[in-house]
This record gives C-alpha cells, structure tokens and sequence, in this order.
C-alpha cells in the first residue's frame, strides 16, 4: 500500500491506516458490555470510541489548530477553518456480527468545501483516496466510476433508512422502482465503502436517505474526482446537510435522480 500527496494526505493515510489496524485487532474481541445504544438501530462500542480518539490524536499531532467533526465526539465549526469529518468506524453493526463489511473514513474540509477524503477498508488492505483536483486513487493507483451507460447493466447500492423509519414505504416503492430497471441491488451497511466502491468502478450508483456528514464526506470526494456526479434529491450540493444523498456514472446519475425525484418530491428537504 503506497502513500503519497499532501502533508494531509499523509496525515489522513496513516490516521486511518492506525485505525483500521485497531479495529481488525479488535474483531470478535467485544462483549454485550462494549456496546451501547445511541438510538434504535445505531450502536457504538468501545472499538468506535477507541478509534476515533487514536484518529483525533494522529491529527490533532500534526495540525493543533483544526477543528473536527467526529461521529463519537467532536462538535466543532468549520467557518474560516480546517475542520476534519471523521467516521473511525462507518459499519458499526457489520463489526459487531463480525459481518466483514466496515471501514474508516476520513475528510478534510475547508470553507464549507471537502478538499480531500480517504476511506479505509482494513479487512482488504484497500486504501481509497482523493485530494481535490488531483483525481482519485486506490493504493497510490488512479481509479475513476465506470462506463456504465444503460441502467439494465448497472449494479445498484442503497442502505435502509433505519435512521428514518418513518420513510420506509416511500423507500421500498423507490427500491421497487429501480429494482425492475437494473442489474441488481446491494445493501452491505456502510455507506462510505460503497461510495469508495462506486469510485472505483466496482457498482454504478448509490443513494441513501438520512446519512450523517461523516458517513459520506470522504465518499463524495472521492467520486467526483474519480468522475461522478454526487447530489443530493434535489441535484443540488447540500448532501452533508440533508443527508440524502444519489451519487452515479455521468451517464445515468439523471435517471436514477428522477426515480428518487418522482417518489420523494415534497416529502422531505432535498
């Protein structure tokens, strides 16, 4: 695995490098008394709190001065400052069923704009990576979203609304929906691998309803340097703030956007 880029970028690499490091030594390794409930559905364990701290530290090492906003811990502003947006475990549940589906994800922000993100699948040794305007990378190689072109070809990834219940039936129309219209449909429980697989060409689209800024800041980033369109319903940029996110090939994010459009028009913020 080979890092390179900015003094962020190496910063963020090994950040997330440590991490993912903790978190694999940690599988299989926590009790029923290392987990807590924060809301129905969504979990935290030691291991998130462990991780995100070891991230923080890693950091806060490098650039005292920057601000964080972290799933676990830190509420800080962003304006006029560098402020890094950090998920130490995005998969929490996968983790805790030792289904082998998780990951760290890290971006840095400046201005209200992401200018870099880095996700890390530990269990893979795959490290994606992206700083704005230099394109996006797989271990040091360059990675852009595929050709898809024609929806019955694509492979679809989506997450459930478990944050939202409420919007379920909406939700499982659109599933239907698109379903009918594509290749096949995956749900593997975290949002930024997927965003990161999209990047590199491994699925052709992806949209959720409710996300926090960290489960996809560092995803979005990634996408659009490696050429895909990320929006929110609306096909505007306000995804970290509504958390409702559609990110796709050129070729067919405008179709899969009117899909989302035609069901949740009026329903939610886009």
């Amino acid at each position: 695995m080979r890092n390179s880029g900015s003094e962020f970028l190496s910063t963020a690499f090994r950040a997330a490098l440590l991490a993912g490091n903790l978190i694999v030594d940690n599988l299989g390794r926590i009790s029923n008394d290392d987990i807590d409930t924060k809301d129905i559905s969504d979990f935290v364990t030691r291991v998130d709190r462990e991780s995100e701290a070891l991230i923080l530290r890693t950091i806060r090492r490098k650039f005292p001065d920057h601000h964080f906003l972290a799933e676990e811990s830190a509420r800080e502003g962003s304006e006029g400052y560098y402020r890094w947006i950090i998920d130490p475990l995005d998969g929490t549940t996968n983790f805790i069923h030792r289904y082998p589906v998780f990951s760290v994800s890290i971006a840095l922000e400046y201005s209200g704009e992401i200018i870099l993100g880095v996700v890390y699948d530990p269990l893979r040794h795959e490290m994606f990576t992206a700083e704005k305007g230099t394109g996006a990378h797989l271990n040091g190689r360059p990675i852009s979203v595929s050709r898809a072109a024609d929806l019955k070809t694509c492979l679809i990834t989506t997450g459930f609304p478990f944050r939202k219940k409420e919007l379920i039936d909406p939700y499982l129309k659109l599933f239907k929906n698109i379903f009918f219209k594509v290749s096949d449909i995956r749900r593997a429980g975290s949002a930024a691998l997927d965003l990161a697989h999209l990047a590199s060409g491994r699925c052709d689209c992806f949209f959720e309803i409710g996300l926090s800024p960290w489960d996809i800041a560092a995803g979005a980033i990634l996408i659009r340097e490696a050429g895909g369109i990320v929006t929110d319903f609306g096909g505007g940029s306000s995804y970290l703030d509504t958390g409702n996110i559609v990110c796709a090939t050129p070729a067919i994010h405008g179709e899969i956007l009117r899909d989302v459009q035609n069901v949740f028009s009026g329903l939610i913020d886009q």
